[in-house]
């Protein structure tokens, strides 16, 4: 295969070998366009399948999924969300923290039992 074409010795083109004789242009024009579509259409399928595979995986965690909604002035635990100086027996939690303002649902501002605003760093 030569750029998406056979390579013709010109010895087949001088003596027209059967494969040459055979060549239809128009046909073969069609069955490129043929594929072209086939192609495409594969794509699309592709397409809906990982689009209904995510929705399925969303719909299975959504499911597991409990929303908590918290007030001022809870005492809450913190997810320490780096890894960093830590070995895999330290606690997943860090600190005991007061709800100190409600920003919007699920997101909330933090502070010591010292009144001290948490910032995650």
């Amino acid at each position: 295969m030569v750029y998406g074409s056979e390579a013709i010795l010109p010895t087949d083109l001088d003596y027209g070998a059967p494969r040459v004789r055979a060549y239809d242009e128009h046909g073969a024009k069609a069955s490129l366009e043929d594929a072209m579509d086939q192609l495409d259409e594969a794509c699309d399928v592709a397409l809906l399948r990982s689009a209904k595979y995510q929705q399925a995986l969303r719909r299975y965690h959504n499911h597991w999924v409990r929303d908590r909604a918290f007030n001022v002035g809870d005492l809450v635990l913190c997810l320490i969300q780096s890894n960093k100086n830590h070995h895999k027996l330290s606690p997943p939690w860090e600190g005991l923290y007061v709800v100190a303002k409600v920003l919007r649902p699920g997101t909330y501002k933090l502070k010591t039992i010292d009144n001290k605003v948490f910032i995650n760093a």
